[in-house]
């Protein structure tokens, strides 16, 4: 896939909804735009030449924390869309980097931010903004949701249900050597009540808190209230993520 710069340092990619993304409503999927921005965020990055192949040498590698995403008009199968992303710097420990989905007309469809660190690949441990941009002279002062990705608290007054086990696998593994930030979400959905026209959630929020590898077992516990459904996954005591679904 091919991307291009643009001169207000946002950079561009042109996707076709293919049917493999899509619910039986026909509407993309949350996994499957996560899909879309992880491959766009890499080939930002790498356009603005802070990419895999940069960190990788390094022994780093890019790892997203926290994304908020809302489809205020979901793609359907078959529809052209592009997808714009760009950094906003560093806040804190975090790099965020934000998303939005356009329409052939220019009608936004998704908005979304994301908070991101880069890590020793080694040791796992988080390098500092500075050793990764020295300078932000390619971020965009524009923003998506204004307000970055934030953490994601279970409801305290509701008691989570257990739902199931997911064991991870093979088709869990990213290029990085643990699970893909999307496979969490698709976890997540699965323990989502399906109806006839599929499940429609509009805003997705996610936090991770600890990577899993192949032969993990995270135990996925769901919790309702007032329109919102909170999934999180467990290994024993220790949490995961967590995610918020606004579900209509």
């Amino acid at each position: 896939m091919g991307v291009t710069v643009q001169p207000d340092k946002k950079v561009r990619g042109d996707f076709t909804v293919k049917c493999h993304e899509v619910d039986s409503a026909k509407r993309l999927k949350p996994s499957a735009f996560m899909d879309m921005a992880q491959e766009m965020a890499y080939q930002a990055a790498s356009a603005m030449r802070f990419g895999y192949d940069e960190l990788i040498v390094k022994n780093m590698a890019w790892v997203m924390s926290r994304m908020r995403f809302r489809f205020l008009k979901a793609p359907l199968w078959g529809d052209e869309i592009t997808v714009l992303t760009w950094h906003r710097g560093a806040f804190g420990p975090f790099f965020v980097r934000d998303f939005e989905v356009l329409s052939p007309r220019g009608e936004r469809l998704v908005e979304a931010t994301s908070s991101w660190v880069v890590i020793d690949v080694s040791n796992r441990r988080m390098a500092r903004p500075e050793d990764i941009l020295p300078s932000d002279d390619t971020a965009c002062g524009d923003f998506a949701i204004e307000t970055p990705a934030g953490k994601v608290t279970m409801p305290r007054s509701i008691q989570p249900e257990y739902v199931t086990t997911h064991k991870v696998a093979y088709s869990d593994i990213d290029l990085v050597g643990h699970t893909n930030n999307a496979r969490y979400v698709s976890w997540a959905m699965d323990c989502l009540d399906y109806g006839e026209r599929g499940i429609k959630a509009d805003e997705v929020e996610i936090v991770f808190h600890h990577e899993t590898r192949p032969g993990d077992e995270v135990a996925l516990y769901r919790a309702t209230d007032a329109g919102q459904c909170f999934v999180e996954g467990r290994i024993g005591e220790t949490s995961v993520f967590r995610a918020r679904f606004g579900i209509n």
